[in-house]
């Protein structure tokens, strides 16, 4: 088995080359899954691994937009369609310098689990474009949005594809986006999720994925430590975007010490947690402005250490009991991941996709720490992005109270799909990350299978 595992890394490694962020998710899949296969023999018949690790389709197109000045730019557009076995394609779109096909065939790659997970029927799916939003005017934005739908709606529709929001892409661009595919298509139907309140979409969607993280925290918490509430319990937060926002939030709500913020210039330190006002400020300043952390750290006279992470100050500052990275791939390493383990730390729950390395991984299992993987911890936002689908089918809107209950029910469901699939395949329900990529596994294989062969 682990030489037919091992053959067909190589061969992801070969077709795709140069792609090292989805050779890195591919095996950890892989790695995880290998109890699954062994046990059902006809998931190497069928070819399911085979067939799993290619996107059924990857879309790349030119995108040609006019800056105020009258400048013709042209940057790519993508959407990798990865797997549509048990719903419509369903994934963001992410608008960043740094957005490639390797980040998205991995962050599609990813979602396919993740989806599955939630309990609501979506396949997976990552698109966007290395458009840099930053410094951009409104009429900017829009423009390149425009130009943007205009070749993505001819591969997306509410049964066919449901793009979101991610990196660069809020509510205003997801506007920008929805209006022009209305246009194009004389149709209104939810072809997008992330959509405003007022116009199809669904309350606490901005708050979900660090709502939903920190609900899955807590079922850690249960389970293992016992405890169930973070009264008294350190919290390192990395980012200050959407994630760590609501997950700064819910932490505090919830009786937890936030200690660090960050954004790419630097790390916020909270000697005594986080307030409202701190809050709001950062709300501010990073949602409405979209400036930087610094000026939240000035306003209060607090220490921002430029070009420091948020797990070396809060190591180098004092214990840490939880480790909650919310910001980008990889950034956790070995390093810091030795540091947090000398600060105390036993949680790991994972807001960002894929934030650990996998050398970091192996280092906190060793020594105990309970990592709460991404595709199960930070399926919030798409559990609510499934919630706002199904609005949209049946023409109505639930109350805040109602999404949050069921977003809380969803994010408990994970957790326990987690640990089951965990326990039977490897004996230890600790093992959080191969119980969330099985559990998703064999969902999405057995559909595969069902389906016949395509």
């Amino acid at each position: 088995m682990e030489e037919y595992l091992e053959q067909l890394m190589e061969k992801v490694v070969e077709k795709n080359p140069g792609e090292k962020e989805f050779h890195q998710a591919v095996r950890e899949v892989l790695e995880s899954i290998e109890p699954v296969i062994k046990k059902n023999p006809r998931y190497q018949k069928e070819k399911i691994l085979e067939r799993i690790v290619e996107p059924e389709r990857v879309i790349m197109f030119r995108v040609t937009w006019e800056d105020d000045n009258g400048e013709i730019h042209v940057n790519r557009g993508y959407r990798v369609e990865f797997n549509g076995a048990i719903g419509p394609y369903k994934g963001g779109l992410r608008f960043h310098p740094t957005v490639n096909l390797s980040i998205l065939k991995f962050l599609g790659f990813e979602q396919i689990f993740k989806n599955a997970l939630t309990g609501i029927p979506m396949g997976g799916a990552k698109g966007g474009s290395d458009f840099d939003p930053h410094g951009k005017s409104e009429s900017e934005i829009r423009r390149f949005c425009e130009s943007f739908m205009m070749e993505l709606f001819r591969h997306i529709g509410p049964n066919t594809d449901v793009p979101a929001g991610d990196i660069g892409v809020g509510t205003r661009e997801i506007g920008y986006l929805f209006g022009t595919y209305r246009k194009l298509v004389n149709r209104w139907e939810g072809v997008l999720t992330g959509k405003g309140i007022n116009w199809g979409g669904s309350h606490i969607r901005p708050e979900a994925t660090g709502y939903g993280a920190t609900y899955y925290l807590i079922e850690m918490l249960k389970k293992f430590h016992n405890k169930k509430d973070l009264n008294g319990l350190k919290v390192a937060i990395s980012g200050s975007g959407n994630v760590a926002q609501f997950a700064s939030k819910k932490v505090t709500e919830l009786g937890g010490k936030v200690v660090t913020l960050s954004d790419s210039k630097g790390t916020m330190y909270l000697p005594d947690g986080l307030n409202d006002e701190i809050w709001n400020a950062v709300y501010e300043i990073k949602a409405l402005r979209r400036g930087r952390l610094k000026e939240v750290a000035d306003k209060f006279d607090l220490d921002f250490y430029e070009n420091k992470k948020a797990w070396e100050i809060a190591s180098k500052e004092g214990d840490v009991d939880i480790a909650f990275p919310c910001a980008t791939q990889n950034e956790i390493e070995l390093r810091d991941a030795k540091m947090l383990l000398d600060a105390g730390v036993t949680l790991v729950v994972e807001g960002a996709n894929m934030p650990t390395t996998p050398d970091a991984i192996e280092h906190f299992m060793e020594n105990d720490v309970i990592i709460g993987p991404a595709k199960a911890a930070n399926a919030g936002g798409v559990a609510v992005s499934g919630l706002e689908m199904s609005q949209n089918a049946q023409f109505t809107y639930w109350s805040p109270e109602e999404v949050d209950r069921k977003l809380h029910s969803i994010m408990v469901n994970i957790f326990n799909t987690c640990v089951t699939y965990a326990e039977k395949y490897t004996d230890d329900s600790k093992n959080l990350i191969a119980g969330a990529n099985m559990g998703g596994f064999v969902k999405v294989a057995d559909a595969m299978i069902e389906q016949g062969i395509y």
